[in-house]
C-alpha cells in the first residue's frame, strides 16, 4: 500500500458491526472483513462478536494458520489509534476472607479426625450386632 494508511478511532471501528459491514482491529490494524463473512472456517459469529473491541487475544487464541494471516493483507484498510482503545484493566479476584485459625484450635481438630471415624465405626459395629442377633 502507497502513501499513508488511515488511521481510525475504536469508536469509527465499532460502527462497522454488522454483517454487511464488519470491521475488526487485531494488532493494531483495521481489517474490513465483510467480504469474508461467509468464507470464514469458524462462522461470521465468531467475527461478528469480535466487533468493537481489539479483537487480537480473541484472533491469537484460536492459533490462525500462516496462510489466514497472510489473507489479512487484502483486508487492511488502515491503523487504529491506540489512544482511543481503553487500557486493558488487569483482573484482581475478589479479596477471600482469611481463615483464622485462632478460632478452632489444632488440638480439637486433630481430635475429631480421631474421634469421627472411630464413632462411624462404633455405630456401624453396633448395627451390624444387633441385626445378627435379630
Amino acid at each position: 500500500m502507497g502513501g499513508e494508511s488511515k488511521v481510525f478511532t475504536l469508536a469509527e471501528v465499532s460502527e462497522h458491526n454488522s454483517p454487511q459491514d464488519c470491521w475488526l482491529v487485531i494488532d493494531g490494524k483495521v481489517y474490513n472483513v465483510t467480504k469474508f463473512l461467509e468464507d470464514h472456517p469458524g462462522g461470521d459469529e465468531v467475527l461478528l462478536s469480535a466487533t468493537g473491541k481489539d479483537a487480537t487475544d480473541d484472533f491469537e487464541d484460536v492459533g490462525h494458520s500462516s496462510s489466514a494471516r497472510a489473507m489479512m493483507d487484502e483486508f487492511y484498510v488502515g491503523d487504529i489509534d491506540s489512544s482511543s482503545i481503553p487500557s486493558k484493566i488487569k483482573y484482581t479476584p475478589p479479596k477471600q476472607p482469611h481463615y483464622n485459625q485462632d478460632k478452632t484450635s489444632e488440638f480439637i481438630i486433630k481430635l475429631l479426625q480421631f474421634l469421627v471415624p472411630l464413632v462411624i465405626l462404633g455405630v456401624a459395629v453396633g448395627i451390624r450386632f444387633y441385626t445378627k442377633s435379630a
